[in-house]
C-alpha cells in the first residue's frame, strides 16, 4: 500500500503516480485514510490487474471447454431467435464463427495458444483479447475488466431480443 498526499488542484490528484506509467496493467484505488477530515490526505493502492501466467494445460482445458460451450449455446440461440433465420454457427480447429446474417454481422471467437488468449472479433464492439484469470476462472479483457461472457451477454441479448444467459456457459462469469 502506498500513501501519498494530493491536493486535487488542476486535475493533479494522481500526479504522484506519474512514475508508474510503465505499469500498463495496473489500477489505482483511492481510499480515504482513517480519521482524515479533508480530501488532501488519501491512501492510494496500486493494484495489478495483470492475470497470473496460466500454464499451458490449464489454458487448453479452459479454452476447449469455453469454445465448445459457447458453440452449443450459440446454436441454441440461433434456433430460438425468430430474427436469425439465416444465421449459422461453425466451430472448427479452435475457431468459432457465428454469422448472424447481413443485418447483424459475424462474431469470430478463436484461441491464440502462443499468447494463451481467446480473441474476439465483434461486429458491435470490435476486436478484443481475453486472458484467462485462474483466480476468477474467467476470461477477462484487461483494458476494461469485463469478461468475455459479459460482453456476449450484453451484445447478443440486444440483437436476438430473447433472454440469453451466457453465465450458464463454461467459465461464464458475468
Amino acid at each position: 500500500m502506498f500513501a501519498f498526499r494530493s491536493f486535487f488542484r488542476a486535475g493533479r490528484a494522481l500526479a504522484p503516480f506519474a512514475h508508474f506509467r510503465h505499469l500498463h496493467s495496473c489500477t489505482i484505488q483511492v481510499l480515504r485514510a482513517p480519521n482524515v477530515q479533508n480530501s488532501a490526505n488519501l491512501v492510494f493502492r496500486l493494484c495489478s490487474t495483470q492475470p497470473l501466467e496460466v500454464d499451458a494445460s490449464t489454458f487448453e482445458k479452459a479454452c476447449d471447454e469455453t469454445l465448445e460451450s459457447l458453440t452449443e449455446y450459440f446454436e441454441q440461440i440461433v434456433e430460438e431467435a425468430d430474427n436469425l433465420k439465416t444465421a449459422d454457427v461453425a466451430y472448427t480447429s479452435g475457431v468459432l464463427t457465428v454469422n448472424l446474417g447481413p443485418e447483424y454481422g459475424t462474431y469470430v471467437i478463436n484461441r491464440q495458444s502462443p499468447n494463451r488468449q481467446i480473441w474476439l472479433s465483434s461486429p458491435v464492439s470490435g476486436p478484443k483479447r481475453y486472458d484467462f484469470v485462474v483466480r476468477d476462472q474467467s476470461w477477462v479483457y484487461k483494458h476494461d475488466g469485463r469478461t468475455l461472457h459479459r460482453l456476449l451477454q450484453d451484445e447478443i441479448s440486444r440483437i436476438v431480443k430473447i433472454d440469453v444467459n451466457f453465465a450458464d456457459c463454461s467459465y461464464g462469469k458475468l
